[in-house]
């Protein structure tokens, strides 16, 4: 897809839309633990949770499946294949009620 938005730019928009409703969108490192979602989103109230994101059109690998499977059993809310500026604004929308 010539001239599309990338990963990298699609994970910058989060980090700067989640600071503007007073939340932290941690990158998520965790050596030796294949398929970690990208993103830890941690917001007032406790409110912590998981985004994988991707290039437009991309979906999750099979270990990041696994992973968000497993998060999830733990009672976290993982959300997935987040692939564009719409799809981050529509998070945050209906699940933080802002924009």
């Amino acid at each position: 897809m010539a001239g599309s938005i990338s990963e990298k730019q699609i994970e910058a928009y989060l980090r700067d839309e989640v600071k503007k409703i007073g939340g932290k969108a941690y990158k998520f490192v965790s050596p030796g633990n294949n398929g970690v979602p990208d993103r830890l989103v941690c917001l007032p109230g406790g409110v912590a949770i998981f985004v994988e994101l991707k290039a437009p059109g991309k979906k999750s690998t099979a270990a990041q499946i696994a992973k968000q499977r497993e998060i999830r059993k733990k009672g976290f809310r993982v959300f997935e294949d987040i692939d564009s500026k719409e799809s981050v604004d529509t998070l945050i929308e209906t699940r933080f009620g802002t924009k």
